[in-house]
């Protein structure tokens, strides 16, 4: 039986072309050998599987021939078994080519179409250069950069893997060579080196961090022996966390002697310290002080948020003691994965206690009142 290539890659047979790039990114970062050295092996064949999953789902016509004939079809190996089509839903395949689609199309296949072209039928390409037009890594062909086709950005609060390799979630913003090896992958011994990369921290107010906001940032690089500016938006979402990297792909200097080859920008955000919040994760955590009068009989407080609410503090505790915290769910950070979602606001209570001493009249009433 043949490969079911959606199962594969984890989509539904009606994904459209962005959820299968989304679904090859997170596989093919996932199984990459280079991920996985201590099963290189089977990361390896899952890594070809998906990959050849990829370049099949993603191409409208070799998509539709396996859709209909399954991968023997696809790959012109005659006729599927009665009553089976591989990983398509079945059907014989028709003598003399793949016709018969709606509109009287018919698919075909030229030995030098591309990868995986051959006048026989489908023949998968190698995973890696898969791999590599997909993160834009210098090999040329039409797989699409990243997310949707272009450079589309993600995010991370923990920066790359070991040996160059982005999270999941790493912010990529275009350029000539942002995937995950830092260039040249794949490209053979004549590839130029790419230029270390310039990092600059990037701070970021607690309010920026809770809203989301576009910085505009003026760079000045060396390009062709002269030296230029570009302006780069970074668009920081909410809930973005200290450490998030955003790499901004070929846009600073150029490597000399290879002219097109241009170091990486990368921002790092930064947390600017704030007067009144403190964060925590995903929580927000600030003190209040309150008179030992309102620690033992109730008090009437409000916060201004972040984003300039007022917030009235519950006086549901009882008697306060110093040290004592409440919760407020939903009144934190946003969780930059988790769209509509917050953390929690956290409120630490201190006591004032009175400086003077009381007199006896005081003391009194203290005493009547308390057991």
């Amino acid at each position: 039986m043949g490969k079911d290539y959606y199962s594969l890659l984890g989509v539904s047979k009606d994904a459209d072309e962005a959820a299968i790039k989304k679904a090859y990114r997170k596989q093919a970062l996932k199984w990459h050998p280079d991920r996985n050295p201590d099963n290189k092996e089977g990361a390896s064949k899952k890594f070809k599987e998906v990959s050849e999953a990829y370049e099949v789902l993603s191409d409208k016509q070799k998509r539709t021939i396996y859709d209909q004939f399954g991968e023997d079809g696809l790959k012109g190996g005659g006729p599927p078994p009665s009553g089976g089509g591989g990983g398509g839903p079945g059907g014989g395949m028709p003598g003399g080519g793949f016709s018969g689609f709606p509109g009287g199309a018919t698919f075909s296949f030229s030995s030098t179409g591309g990868p995986g072209g051959g006048a026989s039928g489908f023949r998968p390409s190698r995973p890696e250069d898969i791999f590599a037009q997909f993160f834009g890594g210098g090999m040329g062909g039409g797989m699409g950069g990243g997310m949707g086709g272009g450079a589309g950005p993600s995010f991370s609060s923990h920066g790359g893997m070991p040996g160059g390799f982005m999270d999941e979630d790493d912010v990529h913003m275009g350029g000539a060579s942002g995937h995950p090896f830092g260039g040249g992958y794949g490209g053979g011994p004549s590839a130029p080196r790419r230029p270390p990369v310039a990092t600059r921290n990037l701070p970021c107010t607690l309010e920026e961090l809770y809203t989301g906001t576009t910085k505009k940032l003026k760079v000045t690089r060396r390009r062709g022996g002269k030296s230029d500016e570009k302006i780069l938006s970074v668009t920081v979402k909410a809930g973005w966390k200290a450490g998030t990297k955003i790499t901004f792909a070929g846009e600073g200097d150029e490597a000399m002697g290879h002219a097109g080859s241009a170091q990486d920008i990368v921002f790092v955000i930064a947390e600017k310290p704030h007067g009144v919040f403190s964060r925590k994760d995903n929580d927000l955590q600030v003190s209040l002080n309150l008179s030992l009068k309102e620690a033992l009989c109730g008090f009437d407080r409000t916060i201004r948020t972040l984003d300039g609410r007022t917030l009235k503090v519950p006086d549901t505790l009882g008697v306060i003691s110093p040290g004592k915290q409440a919760r407020i769910p939903g009144e934190g950070m946003p969780i930059s994965k988790k769209p509509g979602q917050k953390g929690d606001l956290i409120i630490t209570f201190s006591v004032e206690f009175p400086r003077g001493p009381l007199d006896a009249s005081q003391k009194d009433a203290i005493r009547k009142a308390l057991p």
